[in-house]
């Protein structure tokens, strides 16, 4: 017999797999802008420098997963 895949196995893998992509571009997203406030706090830096430069990493962290998805697709 020949264990054939049907189109719903192959949905229902992709639809788990995107959702956890998702979640992994999020993560690194949020990553780079914590690095960021974080570095500002090792710093002593005043509380807005602190979140303007979590800001910045949000931003920056968003731009380098745009650049890291349009060279890798």
């Amino acid at each position: 017999m020949s264990r054939d895949r049907g189109p719903g196995r192959d949905a229902a893998r992709s639809s788990g797999s995107t959702a956890g992509a998702s979640q992994l571009k999020a993560v690194f997203v949020l990553l780079v802008g914590l690095s960021g406030g974080l570095v500002a706090l090792q710093g002593d830096a005043a509380l807005p420098v602190v979140g303007a430069a979590i800001l910045g990493g949000l931003v920056a962290g968003g731009a380098l997963l745009w650049y890291l998805l349009r060279i890798t697709t």
